[in-house]
């Protein structure tokens, strides 16, 4: 009877491994297509961030442009194309179907070629935000006029200049190129990239030293006492608080005690690297402790000191868990707007910061300030701000994996 029931046994056996297969898949399946709606909505809202429509107007050039208005002269260009518009009220209608620095466009090309003055050229300035989005298709011209940010007669004017072949659509420069503005046809990324950089300059300088010498005096020194035990319970704490906490850390002790500048990368790089110091201490340990102790044993039995042991030999074998642990700890700090909401790294940041103590903003603190834009051409900046954050985020990481193949050494 038992050798009866043991294929029936195997069969149940099977069927429970098939069931066990077929689970584990559809998981992944499913967390692979939640992954990718997630992914394709954001990259399809910020499809429209990243062109951006053109007028060009026909200017004629004075010879002498050191005293030019020049958005004198790009209202000239404009009423050329419509003589017939004489109101008042109606040319400044006319005029914000360009954008507020359109002008600056006049500028930069005389700047960049100085033989267009005296000259008649076609030269194109951007169109406004609601100009963009009705090209795009955003905003639905089929609306009627009082729900519509466009009136008719304006769609009239944009016609025109579609059929004259005045409208063009390129790529929207201005988006890595120029800093925040209110204006979203002239917001961009520029500042809080830079500020992105120079605090993460900040917090691997502060962080990655530090934590790698404490991971390796823990590890290879430290005697094993009471002592060392609370320390190293409380960096395994440290590193589950919540970002907000360092955040607050930061503004008592930094700015309200040393009187650091406030919405500083200075400032915010100390702030992310108490953050981001437990994580290095913890996987530099990890990547100590997996290096074998015979290593150890046969550099003693030869003679070096525990000094050299660990710099000749443990510590090499152990640098690619090293920098993969604290790539991974910047690459979660780059991300973090918590703590740095704290210390007034949300401010309204033009210029691009160039030292450590400018004011400045980073990439997620600028995402929230454009989602929290009522402009509805600042949803597609957001978005785009978002996949710029995903691409570093994605660069990061794949750093990560790289060094720890490039440095990995097997024994």
């Amino acid at each position: 009877m038992a050798r009866a029931s043991d294929p029936q046994r195997l069969k149940r056996r099977y069927r429970a491994e098939r069931r066990f297969r077929f689970y584990g898949f559809a998981a992944m399946a499913m967390a692979a297509g939640i992954l990718g709606v997630l992914l394709g909505s954001i990259i399809f809202s910020s499809l429209p961030a990243f062109t951006h429509h053109h007028v060009g107007l026909t200017i004629s050039f004075p010879a002498d442009t050191e005293n030019t208005s020049w958005r004198q002269l790009m209202r000239t260009g404009i009423y050329d194309i419509f003589p017939e518009v004489t109101a008042r009220r109606d040319r400044r209608k006319l005029e914000r179907l360009f954008s507020s620095a359109a002008s600056d466009a006049l500028r930069d090309a005389v700047r960049d070629d100085p033989k267009l003055a005296g000259t008649t050229r076609r030269i194109y300035v951007s169109a406004s935000d609601d100009f963009d989005l009705l090209m795009k298709g955003i905003i639905d011209r089929t609306l009627p006029e009082e729900v519509r940010v466009i009136s008719d007669r304006e769609l009239v004017w944009i016609d025109r200049l579609v059929d004259a072949g005045r409208v063009e659509q390129r790529f929207a420069w201005k988006l890595f190129t120029a800093g925040d503005s209110r204006e979203p046809e002239q917001a961009g990324l520029k500042s809080a990239l830079a500020g992105s950089l120079l605090t993460m300059l900040v917090t691997l300088l502060l962080s990655f030293p530090a934590g790698v010498m404490a991971a390796i005096y823990l590890e290879e020194i430290a005697p094993r006492n009471r002592f060392t035990a609370f320390i190293e319970v409380n960096i395994n704490n440290l590193a589950a608080v919540p970002s907000i906490i360092f955040g607050l850390l930061g503004l008592a002790v930094f700015i309200n005690f040393f009187y650091l500048p406030r919405s500083a990368p200075l400032v915010g790089g100390m702030v992310l690297a108490l953050m981001t110091l437990p994580t290095i201490i913890i996987a530099t340990r990890a990547a100590l402790v997996s290096v074998p102790v015979s290593i150890r044993e046969a550099a003693l039995g030869v003679g070096a000191s525990r000094l050299q042991v660990i710099t000749h030999h443990v510590l090499p074998l152990a640098l690619p868990g090293i920098l993969t642990g604290t790539i991974i700890g910047l690459a979660r700090a780059a991300g973090e707007t918590a703590p740095l909401l704290m210390i007034g790294m949300m401010a309204f940041i033009v210029d691009t910061p160039t030292t450590i103590t400018d004011k400045a903003t980073v990439l997620p603190a600028q995402i929230y300030i454009w989602a929290n834009n009522p402009e509805r051409a600042f949803a597609a900046r957001t978005g785009a701000g978002t996949v710029v954050l995903l691409a570093v985020l994605l660069a990061v990481n794949a750093t990560a994996i790289y060094l720890r193949k490039r440095f990995e050494k097997r024994w």
